[in-house]
């Protein structure tokens, strides 16, 4: 999680774990699928904007929008009037409109950026400096929370129990294994310094 002052607003981001993009949501590791709900809580009282990050330079297929949807849907269905679709690497477009490039990606792209309420961003990687395109990301974000009222995404807090319950349950299996090991050195220790006196002898 990083804070600080962009464009003079305060802004939090929390990178959550990604996923492979083929990967559909039962191929996630389950801790990865954990972090990805818990990431949301990391900065109450809920994100104002979740980003469906998307590399332009590479093809978007059926199959990565089936595995976004999984994905963002472990968060619960109301996720998609927060999200974002961003683009990043769209010095990669050339001459080419972000518009022309969502045409021309086909249906799977058009359906999930729809699911977005046709929210989306693009992101020039070479040209950082370039403060406009952040400032005008904030802008769509203000704009996205004033047509709902300027809510935040808010995570169920059963699910958010149901997760730091699993979490704090695989640390305890995880300690307990620990104790587990050093107990399992100590009596290989012990066992093997008692030999080696006897052998001295």
């Amino acid at each position: 999680m990083r804070q600080g002052e962009v464009a003079g607003r305060q802004v939090t981001v929390v990178d959550t774990p990604g996923w492979w993009k083929n990967n559909s949501v039962k191929d996630t590791a389950e801790l990865d699928k954990q972090e990805i709900v818990r990431s949301v809580s990391l900065c109450p009282p809920g994100p104002c904007a979740l980003f469906l990050v998307i590399y332009v330079s590479s093809s978007f297929q059926e199959k990565q929008r089936r595995s976004a949807v999984e994905h963002l849907e472990l968060l619960n269905e109301r996720v998609w009037r927060h999200t974002i679709v961003l683009f990043t690497w769209g010095d990669c477009l050339g001459d080419t409109t972000i518009e022309q490039h969502i045409e021309t990606e086909g249906r799977a792209l058009q359906e999930l950026i729809e699911k977005c309420g046709n929210r989306y961003h693009v992101l020039n990687n070479k040209n950082r400096a370039d403060g406009t395109q952040v400032t005008e990301l904030l802008e769509k974000i203000e704009e996205m929370m004033a047509g709902h009222g300027g809510s935040h995404y808010e995570i169920d807090r059963m699910l958010l129990q149901e997760v730091e319950e699993k979490r704090r349950a695989v640390e305890e299996r995880v300690k307990q294994r620990m104790t587990k090991v050093q107990n399992q050195r100590k009596t290989l220790r012990a066992l093997f310094w008692g030999e080696e006196h006897r052998l001295s002898e």
